[in-house]
């Protein structure tokens, strides 16, 4: 199946080796990984070696409405990126670019076909925010 692919990124304020460390551990995962204050990420796990499994878990704070998200990993170039699929065969592949001091986090993923592009681009920009605040926070 032809996915629709597409692009956020950000410029993150820290060297390559912290970016990569807060994006991957769980310990931090569950920190940023939400799309706003009203949910949150209360577990994370993350097997990162090619057919180790990423997985999280999202939740509104005051409600019952939550989700998974995770796949299978099927790339992984340490300290440079990686690509897992998901259940439903779309793909997301992170990438980091050493910038100077700084690191340049770019995620290309394929879209979903329940949400508009516009939609899916503004979450997963909003929760690349979330990581590049916490991350450059702590």
């Amino acid at each position: 199946m032809d996915f629709r692919k597409i692009t956020v990124q950000a410029e993150i304020l820290v060297a390559k080796s912290k970016a990569w460390d807060y994006y991957t551990l769980p310990e931090h995962i569950v920190n940023w990984n939400f799309a706003s204050d009203e949910w949150h990420c209360p577990r994370a796990s993350n097997e990162l070696v090619v057919g180790g499994t990423y997985s999280t878990r999202m939740e509104a704070k005051f409600g019952e409405i939550g989700f998974d998200f995770g796949g299978i990993y099927t790339e992984v170039r340490l300290q440079e990126g990686f690509t897992f699929k998901l259940p439903d065969d779309r793909e997301v592949t992170v990438n980091f670019f050493e910038k100077g001091e700084h690191t340049r986090v770019k995620v290309i993923f394929d879209a979903e076909t329940e949400n508009s592009l516009t939609l899916q681009k503004q979450g997963w920009q909003t929760i690349l925010n979330q990581y590049k605040k916490y991350t450059e926070a702590n």
